[in-house]
């Protein structure tokens, strides 16, 4: 399906690292009617501001972008968030995408939606299958409430309202909070810091032993573009109402323990990496099967070095504009 370029398609979450990068791809395929607003300009979690927001600009297309992200420290310190906020987000903008009659909507998730003991690698049809990782359930929770929501929507009112699963995702514009961002943006600070300051060793938290799955963030982007472009029918064809989700992941995992050699390598860190096993490990693998996806005609393009590469020159970059 071809969207026209002069199309009024709200990003929510612009300024997020998948929101940003969604701007920067339709910017560069020359949309030219993109809608963005600050959390300044628009609170998501206010009901009546995202009714209004909806009612004055009335958008074409919805990538709901927008959520509370965080780590596992982040997740276990503040879960009351977590799901408070990103619940109310999705329940705002797609009542509102409904009311003001969006033509097309896609619902970003995230892999945590799939019990901890979920066969790896995890397909669509895992979810509620199990129990959930209890440091991130109330985050999985919320996200699961959106897939269900915009299936829900579709059963009842035939909208189009469509939910893409990602991986971990990295690159620009990630948070690199030391204790409230995901692993891989911590550790490459941790270790850039490290150099810096000549430190001997870095603590990781963990055995190292759990494997991870990364995708760089403009792939994401593009997956997102790819699935909100196809023709209806064959969406339709690819997902049942009940199950309406597709993976988006690289195809491959790595160990925390090799992930961060590959961090402090990419950093030029030469120090010893040690694992403190007292902090918790998470789930211990976590794989999506994204052959879904691929049969639909998307395959990543940017490779972990490359991606891990960018990340870092975007980080220095960032860190010197502060400075």
């Amino acid at each position: 399906m071809t969207i026209a370029t002069d199309a009024k398609i709200y990003i929510a979450g612009h300024k997020g690292m998948v929101g940003s990068a969604l701007v920067r791809l339709l910017t560069a395929k020359g949309y030219n009617n993109l809608l963005v607003a600050t959390r300044e300009q628009l609170d998501l979690t206010n009901q009546a501001q995202v009714t209004e927001f909806f009612y004055q600009h009335k958008p074409d297309y919805v990538f709901l972008a927008a959520a509370k992200v965080g780590g596992i420290h982040a997740n276990n310190s503040y879960p009351a968030d977590f799901i408070y906020q990103n619940l109310m987000i999705q329940n705002n903008v797609i009542q509102a995408a409904y009311q003001s009659q969006v033509k097309r909507l896609l619902f970003l998730g995230s892999s945590c939606i799939y019990p901890r003991q979920a066969q790896q690698p995890m397909q669509e049809s895992a979810l509620l299958t199990g129990v959930l990782e209890p440091t991130n359930e109330p985050y999985a929770i919320a996200k699961i409430a959106g897939i269900k929501l915009c299936e829900s929507y579709n059963r009842q009112f035939g909208t189009d309202y469509r939910s893409v699963m990602p991986t971990n995702l990295y690159g620009p514009g990630d948070n690199y909070h030391s204790t409230n961002s995901h692993v891989l943006p911590a550790l490459l600070r941790r270790f850039n810091e490290a150099k810096v300051s000549e430190e001997s060793e870095v603590l990781v938290w963990g055995s190292g032993q759990p494997k991870r799955e990364f995708l760089y963030v403009d792939d994401m982007a593009s997956a997102s573009w790819h699935i909100m472009t196809l023709d209806k029918k064959d969406w339709r064809a690819a997902v049942t109402p009940m199950c309406s989700h597709i993976n988006v992941g690289y195809g491959e995992d790595i160990s925390i323990a090799d992930l961060a050699n590959k961090l402090a390598k990419v950093v030029g860190y030469t120090g010893t990496i040690k694992f403190d096993t007292t902090k918790p490990d998470g789930t211990m693998r976590k794989l999506l099967d994204s052959s879904l996806l691929a049969s639909l005609g998307w395959q990543p393009s940017v490779s972990m070095e490359q991606g891990i590469t960018h990340t870092y020159q975007n980080y220095l970059q960032e860190q010197q504009d502060i400075q």
